[in-house]
C-alpha cells in the first residue's frame, strides 16, 4: 500500500495545475458568461425543488428533490465534517475562505452541467433514458469526442470507490466506541475488518434495488440527519457565542497569511482549499450530472437551477459550520491525526455526548454516501460495456468497502484527488464547450418564467 501511497502522491501535484485551470479558470469564466443569471434565480431554484412545477407526465426516472437529495448525500457528509477537518489540519483555519471562493464558483459550473445532463439524455443498451458526462460529451459534442466519455468513466470508476467515506466511518467507530478496550474478551479481533465486513452487507441490500430505492432511501435520511447536525453545531456555536466573529475573523486573515505553515505557503493553501471543495461539493467533477441527469423534467435549465443549489447547501452551510465548531473549540490546535478525529475532538469539547452524537451522525451520513456513490459506478461501466455487464460494478463496490475500512487515511484521499482531478479533465472540456448551448437554453427559460408561462 506504501508504494501505491508514494506513486499517486507524485502524480497528483501534476494534475492540481489542471484542475485548478479548469474548476476555477473554467468556472470564472462560466460566472461571467452567465451573466450571473443562475444566482439571481436562487429563490425560483428552490420552488422548483419543492415541487411546485412538477409534472408527473415528464421523462425520467425521479422528482426535483430526490435528484438533490441522492446528489446531495453523496456529497453532504463525510466530505463536510471530515474534509474540513482534513483541510484544516493540511492548512490552518485560512483555507477556509478558498473553499468558500470554490464553491460560489462551483455552484455555476453544477448549473451547466446539469443542464447539459438532461438537454443531452439518450436510451442505454436496456432502452432507458439516461443522462451524464459520458452522454453530453457524445450527444453533444459528437462521437469524435468518445475518448473523452471513455477517459472520464475509466477515472470515475475508482474515483466513486467508497474509500474515503468507509475509511473516515470506521476511524470514528473506533475513535469514540474503543472495541480494543470494551469488547477486551473477543481478543485480538481486527475492528476495522470486521466494521467494513458490516458496511458491506449493510450497503448490498440497498444497491441491488437500483436508482429508485437508493433515492428513496437518500431522500428519507438525508434532509433529516442534515437538521439535526446543523441544529447541533448551531448550539455549539450558542453556547460559545463569544467566539463566533474571532473565528470567522480568523478564516479571512489566515486566508491570505504568507506565512502559512501549509506546504507551498499561499500556494499550497488555495490548492488545498480548491481539492477539498471540489471533494465537498464535486463541483467540475460530473458526478452530481449522473443524477440529476435521470430528473422527471422536460426543462434542462429547471435542473441545473436545482442542482446549483448542492454546492450552497453542502459547502457554504455545512462546511462553514463544521469549520467554525472546529475553530472555536481550538481542536484544530490540538488534533495530532488527519481525518474525522478532529471534527470528533471539538464535538467531545463543546458539547456533551457531543462524539457519540456525531458518531450517529456520521453513521447516516456515511450509510447515505455508501448507497449513492454505487449509483455513478455503475452507470460509468454501463457506457463502457452495457446495461447489463454495468451493474456487476456494484460487487467491485461493495469488495472495495472492506479495503478501505484497513486502508490508510492518506491512500485513500490521495486516491479520490487523483481520480476527481482527471475527471475534471473531460468533464470540464464538454461543458465550456457546449456553454453556449446551456446560455440559448436559459434565455427561453427565463423569458417564459418573467411571462409566468412556467
Amino acid at each position: 500500500m506504501e508504494v501505491i501511497n508514494n506513486f499517486l502522491s507524485a502524480v497528483l501535484p501534476y494534475t492540481e495545475w489542471v484542475m485548478l485551470f479548469l474548476v476555477i479558470g473554467g468556472g470564472l469564466y462560466l460566472v461571467i458568461y452567465s451573466k450571473l443569471l443562475p444566482y439571481k434565480y436562487f429563490r425560483h431554484a428552490i420552488g422548483i425543488t419543492s415541487g411546485k412545477y412538477d409534472d408527473p407526465s415528464d421523462p425520467g426516472e425521479v422528482s426535483h428533490l430526490q435528484a438533490l437529495s441522492s446528489a446531495v448525500a453523496a456529497t453532504v457528509g463525510l466530505g463536510n465534517i471530515s474534509g474540513v477537518a482534513i483541510a484544516i489540519y493540511l492548512g490552518g483555519p485560512g483555507v477556509v475562505f478558498w473553499i468558500w471562493i470554490t464553491a460560489i464558483v462551483g455552484m455555476c459550473i453544477k448549473f451547466y452541467s446539469c443542464s447539459l445532463a438532461v438537454m443531452f439524455r439518450t436510451n442505454d443498451t436496456d432502452g432507458k433514458l439516461q443522462g451524464g458526462p459520458m452522454y453530453y460529451i457524445t450527444q453533444g459534442i459528437g462521437s469524435k469526442a468518445k475518448p473523452l466519455a471513455v477517459f472520464f468513466c475509466i477515472a470515475g470508476l475508482f474515483g466513486v470507490l467508497p474509500a474515503f467515506t468507509t475509511n473516515q466511518f470506521t476511524q470514528t467507530l473506533m475513535s469514540v466506541i474503543n472495541p480494543d478496550e470494551t469488547l477486551m474478551a473477543l481478543g485480538n479481533f481486527n475492528w476495522k475488518f470486521g466494521i467494513g465486513i458490516v458496511l458491506s452487507i449493510i450497503t448490498s441490500f440497498v444497491i441491488f434495488g437500483g436508482l429508485k430505492k437508493i433515492a428513496a432511501v437518500a431522500t428519507a435520511i438525508v434532509p433529516f440527519m442534515v437538521l439535526v447536525y446543523l441544529l447541533a453545531v448551531i448550539f455549539i456555536m450558542i453556547m460559545n457565542a463569544g467566539e463566533i466573529l474571532p473565528s470567522l475573523k480568523l478564516i479571512f486573515t489566515e486566508a491570505f497569511n504568507l506565512k502559512t505553515a501549509a506546504q507551498g505557503g499561499l500556494w499550497g493553501l488555495i490548492i488545498i482549499g480548491i481539492r477539498r471543495a471540489v471533494f465537498s461539493n464535486e463541483s467540475g467533477v460530473g458526478n452530481a450530472p449522473m443524477y440529476h441527469g435521470q430528473s422527471k423534467t422536460k426543462e434542462p435549465i429547471q435542473e441545473g437551477l436545482v442542482a446549483m443549489l448542492g454546492p450552497f447547501i453542502d459547502t457554504i452551510v455545512v462546511c462553514t459550520l463544521t469549520a467554525v465548531v472546529i475553530i472555536l473549540s481550538g481542536a484544530y490546535l490540538e488534533a495530532e491525526t488527519n481525518g474525522i478525529a478532529m471534527t470528533l475532538i471539538a464535538f467531545k469539547k463543546s458539547l456533551f455526548g457531543g462524539d457519540v452524537l456525531l458518531m450517529i451522525i456520521v453513521s447516516a451520513f456515511a450509510l447515505s454516501t455508501l448507497f449513492t456513490y454505487s449509483y455513478y459506478g455503475t452507470k460509468c461501466l454501463s457506457f463502457l460495456t452495457n446495461a447489463k455487464t454495468g451493474r456487476f460494478y456494484n460487487v467491485i463496490y461493495i469488495l472495495s468497502i472492506t479495503f478501505a475500512a484497513v486502508a490508510s487515511v492518506d491512500l485513500v484521499v490521495n486516491l479520490i484527488d487523483l481520480s476527481f482531478a482527471l475527471m475534471v479533465i473531460p468533464n470540464m472540456i464538454a461543458v465550456l464547450y457546449l456553454a453556449p448551448k446551456v446560455n440559448q437554453a436559459m434565455k427561453v427559460y427565463f423569458s417564459k418564467t418573467k411571462n409566468g408561462t412556467t
